[in-house]
């Protein structure tokens, strides 16, 4: 049984590619029985708009050796054993260090990925050779306890209005979970703390014009029954599950890009690796044409600058960034106001 493997012909602009599968029959989620080849060929059926997706960029692996039950770690550098034509590009973290990441530029790259035990696909919003400057803003709506997809769902909606009057087209997809993606497609102008700076003005005017529904509040003790407008994600090195990548959730779910009109009837627990292909052949791909107008976050950066001069100041950073001109004090609300109290 160690020995089993298979061999899945992929498709792709280089001509086809014959990838070694082993152990294919292997159960990866044990709820809907999806296995290890099942994902794979999933790969290959969503390949096109897959690798439209996520593809030239740098990616980081979530592999599951085990299945979803099982253990799980995140692969920055590439798997030993890259086939000659899988790509890597070199990117430099938060810290300043400097390592390689996969680059999917083809189906056959993410399948190889799958046969490595990846499930999870998480790409940068920047290009591979240009991974300084991002070329999505991104926006990740995090429902919190007592709120869900539901409640998220007409968040997004005011948010596309909010950056429309920015001047972005926003395109929207579930997370595979409770929550809902917000991208939009940018000139590759401004470095990463520019791009966070404009999602950060983008979230405060989201959460003045709903102030009941929406918080900013990096800390959870202060978020309430909200939809978090998690602005962290906009950050160097953070990412979101990539469109059409599968999650590792019990029923197999996909973050799936949907139209705006769909997405106030829609079910993020129907879009799953049974499903998505089926759905994508019928409906096409909503995000096809993302990037045939990038927008310019120069309003945003406005907006941004006005809040300053208006006393609102930079924002935490994640406990593993270096500490950030302006930042404010890295400690639980309520431990300080303990901590001024022992005073």
């Amino acid at each position: 049984m160690a020995s089993e493997a298979t061999t899945l012909t992929v498709p792709g602009p280089k001509g086809a590619r014959d990838i070694r599968i082993s152990s294919p029959t292997r159960v990866l989620w044990p709820e809907p029985g999806i296995t290890k080849l099942a994902l794979a060929e999933y790969l290959v059926a969503v390949g096109d708009a897959f690798v439209a997706a996520n593809g030239d960029r740098p990616v980081s692996l979530q592999r599951f050796p085990e299945g979803v039950d099982g253990e799980q770690f995140y692969s920055k550098n590439p798997p030993k054993g890259a086939p000659e034509w899988v790509r890597a590009v070199t990117v430099t973290y938060p810290s300043g260090r400097s390592h390689p990441q996969l680059v999917i530029d083809e189906p056959a790259a993410a399948v190889w990925a799958a046969q490595m035990n990846t499930i999870v696909f998480h790409p940068w919003a920047s290009r591979a050779e240009a991974s300084d400057f991002p070329d999505q803003l991104r926006i990740d709506l995090d429902p919190q306890p007592g709120t869900g997809f539901a409640e998220a769902v007409p968040v997004a909606v005011a948010l596309r209005e909010v950056l429309a009057e920015a001047g972005l087209t926003a395109f929207v997809k579930t997370s595979g979970n409770r929550g809902i993606h917000v991208f939009a497609p940018v000139v590759p102008e401004w470095e990463f703390l520019d791009v966070r700076h404009a999602v950060i003005a983008a979230a405060r005017e989201l959460e003045r014009r709903m102030p009941r529904q929406v918080t900013t509040a990096w800390w959870k003790e202060e978020r309430g029954e909200r939809i978090f407008v998690d602005f962290n994600q906009a950050n160097r090195d953070r990412t979101m599950a990539g469109a059409y990548s599968p999650r590792a959730l019990p029923w197999a779910s996909v973050s799936c890009p949907l139209d705006w009109g769909e997405l106030d009837s829609a079910d993020p627990r129907e879009f799953t690796v049974l499903t998505v292909p089926a759905r994508l052949t019928a409906v096409g791909d909503p995000w096809a044409r993302m990037h045939d107008a990038p927008g310019r976050i120069d309003a945003l950066l406005e907006w941004w600058r006005r809040d300053l001069d208006a006393g609102l100041g930079e924002l935490p950073f994640p406990p593993d960034f270096p500490k950030m001109p302006g930042e404010p004090p890295r400690v639980q609300p309520s431990r300080a106001r303990k901590s001024d109290g022992d005073g």
